[in-house]
């Protein structure tokens, strides 16, 4: 599943390609997404400038001349700028065709993917409205972490991960960065000092920029804009590397499930 680094990084890519560009006419080829869209929504869109493209969370938000549209890539979604000419292939379920003569291609096997129109603004929209807050605003630190985990005896991973505490932290990156800052998956997050949740805090930004500079992941379906992968996957330190050493202190690097997920670590260099 795409993650924060990823959306952020077909963000960064389509930004330059869709901004001032104008919606000539949105085809939609199978309107089966995770949620239905709507049948008014290539009237909505077809004509409108795109004022500006962002993100939120996993969604990508393109501010149009009269309401956003709101993409999410849902499991194996993705973005692919192509000439209009171009055929759409399997999957390929939705094309925003553009005035500059290329094609916004949104390409989904599962459909888990979304594509909705919102005449108001984003940020009130029930996908969005009660989402936290983000890990790359120059305001994030470990004090909101520490506050709003005062009594959870939840674990601190799922803790991380809910998208209601802080926006973007998927299952990779939480566990790459609890590596790094040192605290097992595991703990009760009620439990954990404010200095401790401050090095997680400074774990996860440093980890999710250092994703974003090398293009995401790349697991398994995810590509940029323009069809090239993304290579953070050489640089996990301990996810899906159970059996392997760890490479701070050798021992044997750890699997169990915590909060239904597969969470790797290393019971020496975490706790």
């Amino acid at each position: 599943m795409p993650e924060l680094p990823e959306v952020e990084t077909a963000c960064r890519g389509l930004r330059p390609h869709l901004t001032g560009a104008r919606i000539l006419a949105l085809s939609v080829r199978d309107r089966r997404l995770r949620y239905p869209i709507p049948d008014h929504t290539e009237r909505m869109v077809a004509g409108q400038g795109i004022l500006a493209v962002r993100r939120r969370a996993k969604y990508l938000l393109f501010e149009l001349e009269q309401g956003t549209l709101l993409v999410h890539l849902g499991m194996s979604g993705s973005l692919r700028l192509v000439p209009a000419s171009m055929p759409p292939g399997s999957h390929d379920h939705l094309d925003l065709r553009l005035d500059t003569g290329q094609t916004l291609r949104f390409h989904d096997p599962r459909r888990f993917g979304l594509l909705l129109w919102t005449p108001e603004p984003p940020e009130r929209h029930p996908l969005l409205r009660d989402l936290g807050p983000e890990p790359l605003d120059p305001g994030f630190a470990g004090d909101h972490l520490y506050r709003v985990a005062r009594g959870r005896r939840l674990a601190v991973k799922p803790f991380i991960m809910d998208a209601r505490i802080l926006v973007g932290v998927g299952n990779i990156y939480a566990n790459e960065a609890l590596y790094q800052s040192g605290i097992h998956p595991a703990r009760p997050a009620g439990r954990i000092a404010l200095a401790r949740y401050r090095r997680l805090a400074d774990a996860i930004v440093s980890v999710l920029g250092a994703a974003i500079a090398q293009g995401g992941t790349s697991l398994r379906d995810f590509v940029q804009e323009d069809g090239r992968p993304g290579y953070f996957a050489v640089s996990l330190k301990v996810y899906g590397r159970d059996g392997q050493a760890c490479p701070g202190c050798g021992r044997t690097i750890m699997q169990r499930r915590i909060g239904q997920r597969s969470s790797f670590f290393c019971s020496r260099c975490q706790r």
